[in-house]
C-alpha cells in the first residue's frame, strides 16, 4: 500500500504525529509530519466506527452533557434556596420529592416573584428528566439488539448503558493483539516511569476513555463483594462499597470484559 493509500484509509492520533514534526508548524511540515508518521510499521492507528456504533456513542455523549446539566440545575436550585434558609436533603431525587411541598407551603419566606423563577426551574429539571428517560430508552433497545452488548450484562455490575458504551467504543476488537492492550486502552494499566532497566510503576494511567472508565467504576461499587455473594448486584448509579471492593470489582469486570469479546469479536470460554 502506498502513501496515498495510507492517508486515505488511515488515521493517526495527533499525539503520536507531533513528534515526527521537524520544524515550526505550518501546512507543508503538518502534511509532512502525517506522511512520515502513518508510512511507521509500528504506529497505532485509530479505528474508524461503523455508523450505527457511532450513533451509539452519539446517545451516550448527549446523555452525559444532559445528566451534567441536570446536576448543575439541581444544584443551582438547592443554592438559591438556601439563600431563603430552605436547605434541601442531599440528592436529587430528595429534591424532586420536596419541591411541590416547598412551593405549596406559603409560610417559607418564599417571595411571589422566586415561587415564579422555582416553577420555571423546576420545569427545566422535569424536561432535563424526561430527555434523560428517552436517551435510556434508546440505549435500553439497543443493548437488547446487539449480541456483544448481551454478553457484556453477564458481568456483576455491568448493566445496559456500560455494555451499550462498551461495544459501541471496542466495535469487533480487532485493533487490539491481547487483553493487555484492551486493559491499556481504557487506561486500568499502570504508568511507568522506567529508566535504566529498573521499573517504576506509579498509578492508574488514566490514558483511555474517562466515560467508560466512570462506567466501569459505578459498576464496581455495586458489584458483591467477599462474603456477599448472594447479594445481587446494585444497578448502576449505587454509591455504597467500600475503596478496596471497588477497584477489586473494576478489575474483575475489566478482565470479563477482555475475555467476553475477544480480539475476534467472539466470546471466550
Amino acid at each position: 500500500m502506498d502513501s496515498s493509500s495510507l492517508l486515505r484509509h488511515r488515521s493517526a492520533r495527533l499525539e503520536f504525529v507531533k513528534p515526527y514534526l521537524k520544524s515550526r508548524k505550518n501546512d507543508a511540515n503538518d502534511a509532512e509530519a502525517i506522511r512520515e508518521a502513518v508510512g511507521r510499521p509500528n504506529m497505532r492507528f485509530v479505528t474508524a466506527k461503523a455508523v450505527a456504533r457511532q450513533g451509539l456513542l452519539a446517545v451516550h455523549r448527549i446523555r452525559s452533557e444532559l445528566v451534567r446539566q441536570r446536576t448543575a440545575k439541581a444544584n443551582q436550585i438547592r443554592g438559591l434556596l438556601a439563600e431563603y434558609g430552605v436547605i434541601v436533603p442531599v440528592g436529587i431525587n430528595a429534591l424532586r420529592r420536596a419541591l411541590p411541598e416547598i412551593q405549596e407551603d406559603a409560610e417559607n419566606g418564599l417571595s411571589g416573584l422566586f415561587r415564579r423563577l422555582l416553577e420555571g426551574l423546576r420545569a427545566d429539571l422535569v424536561e432535563l428528566d424526561r430527555r434523560v428517560d428517552q436517551l435510556d430508552g434508546e440505549i435500553q433497545a439497543a443493548a437488547k439488539e446487539d449480541e456483544t452488548a448481551r454478553r457484556l450484562q453477564t458481568v456483576p455490575g455491568i448493566g445496559p448503558i456500560t455494555a451499550t458504551a462498551l461495544a459501541a467504543s471496542v466495535g469487533d476488537g480487532r485493533q487490539f493483539r491481547h487483553g493487555r492492550d484492551r486493559a491499556a486502552w481504557l487506561g486500568l494499566t499502570p504508568r511507568q516511569h522506567s529508566s535504566g532497566g529498573k521499573d517504576r510503576l506509579l498509578g492508574m494511567s488514566k490514558r483511555g476513555d474517562g466515560y467508560l472508565r466512570t462506567l466501569l467504576i459505578h459498576g464496581a461499587r455495586g458489584r458483591p463483594g467477599r462474603g456477599q455473594q448472594d447479594r445481587p448486584a446494585q444497578p448502576l448509579d449505587y454509591r455504597g462499597g467500600g475503596a478496596t471492593a471497588q477497584k477489586r470489582g473494576l478489575a474483575l469486570a475489566g478482565v470479563r470484559f477482555v475475555r467476553i469479546t475477544g480480539t475476534t469479536g467472539q466470546p471466550r470460554r
